[in-house]
């Protein structure tokens, strides 16, 4: 199953859910017309699906299998675009202000 396939299939599973089935609808849309779908549209999608129950509900109707099958290609291509936050701490600190990186605690 492709990411087309795949936007298909949860906009049909998601019809009691009208904000899921809008999503899944705009997403293969844009696939179907060639268009590229940006990693926040499918968090976007995720993100409600899971909200909304829809992927508990997939996961208890269809087999293991089945449920990867349709969620995977939704997922791979997330991974894919989405960037990866940093870890790192972002700002400079003076080490001895910091009770994580100072050699002594309290300051004196």
């Amino acid at each position: 199953m492709d990411l087309k396939d795949a936007a298909l299939m949860l906009r049909a599973e998601s019809a009691d859910h009208p904000a899921v089935a809008s999503l899944a609808q705009t997403v293969y849309d844009r696939l179907a017309h060639a268009e590229p779908v940006d990693y926040r549209l499918l968090d976007e999608l995720i993100g409600e699906a899971s909200g909304k129950g829809v992927l508990r509900a997939l996961h208890a109707k269809y087999s293991p299998v089945a449920y990867e099958a349709i969620i995977g290609p939704i997922l791979t291509e997330l991974g894919r675009q989405k960037p990866i936050g940093s870890q790192r701490y972002a700002r400079e600190t003076a080490p001895e202000t910091d009770p994580l990186l100072a050699t002594t605690w309290p300051p004196r």
